[in-house]
């Protein structure tokens, strides 16, 4: 029988697959858009299998806030060309509308959400149906808080959110702590927040480097103490140097702007 071309665009509407894969698809279902769906989905789950022990290093990471949520989502596929094309961005964006409306508590659980019909698990296995390539959604993260920033790095391969526990004066002191995030990684937002195990860490390899270096025994701790304190200074938030003014750190920056604006988590999430 001939397919419309209306069939053919409403079926890639539903499913997201390319032109020609729903043609197929609704050639080989005579036209039945149940029979059709689900002969895509048969495809998408078969590439799926073939493609699962590929290393999917490329995608697309987009973040957003609404209210006192913000959510950042990273989904991966194999090939630069993939990441960058407009569905494959659509689809990462409508996965982030999804998390910003229900506000799933995991990914797991936002992979479950129905979406038309379909959850979003499904709705990466057809695109992956369509587009040859394995595709996964790595990352969710979210913040809730008093005001919350996003910034995405340009290109989609990086992006944060950070959280205040006060509305800001000045959007652009929030957007350039979230920049100051993306640029710098700190590990934390204090000192006081990085695990006990890291400081350790830390200070058995600054021990060890100054022992072999031929510092006395008695300096030891004192050397190490010191190189514990440049480690915090390069990796908690507040000690860092503001990437703009480095006369400053970024806790001098958020001070000056409101003396009582603190911020209270930040999330990164990065494909590079």
């Amino acid at each position: 029988m001939a397919i419309k071309m209306a069939d053919i665009q409403h079926l890639r509407k539903m499913t997201g697959a390319g032109m020609m894969d729903c043609k197929s698809a609704l050639t080989e279902a005579d036209g039945d858009f149940d029979k059709a769906i689900e002969i895509i989905r048969k495809k998408g789950q078969a590439v799926a299998a073939k493609r699962e022990d590929r290393e999917a290093s490329e995608g697309c990471v987009l973040a957003k806030v609404v209210g006192n949520f913000g959510a950042v989502v990273a989904l991966n596929c194999e090939t630069d060309f993939v990441a960058k094309n407009a569905d494959f961005v659509a689809l990462t964006q409508k996965i982030l509308d999804t998390a910003i409306e229900h506000k799933p508590e995991s990914l797991e659980a936002l992979l479950n959400i129905e979406v038309d019909g379909r959850t979003i698990s499904q709705i990466i296995t057809d695109q992956i149906g369509s587009t040859g390539e394995k595709m996964e959604l790595s990352r969710y993260e979210f913040i809730n808080a008093e005001h919350v920033v996003s910034y995405i790095h340009m290109g989609n391969m990086l992006a944060t959110i950070v959280g205040f526990n006060k509305s800001v004066v000045s959007e652009d002191v929030a957007k350039d702590v979230a920049m100051q995030v993306a640029a710098m990684n700190p590990i934390s937002i204090t000192a006081d927040t990085i695990p006990a195990e890291v400081k350790e860490t830390e200070l058995k390899i600054a021990r060890e480097k100054a022992a072999e270096g031929g510092k006395p025994e008695h300096l030891l701790d004192r050397i190490a103490e010191g190189s514990l304190q440049k480690f915090y200074k390069e990796n908690t938030l507040l000690q860092q140097d503001y990437v703009k003014d480095n006369k400053m750190t970024i806790e001098q920056f958020i001070k000056q702007s409101d003396k009582d604006l603190m911020v209270t988590e930040f999330k990164r999430v990065s494909l590079s």
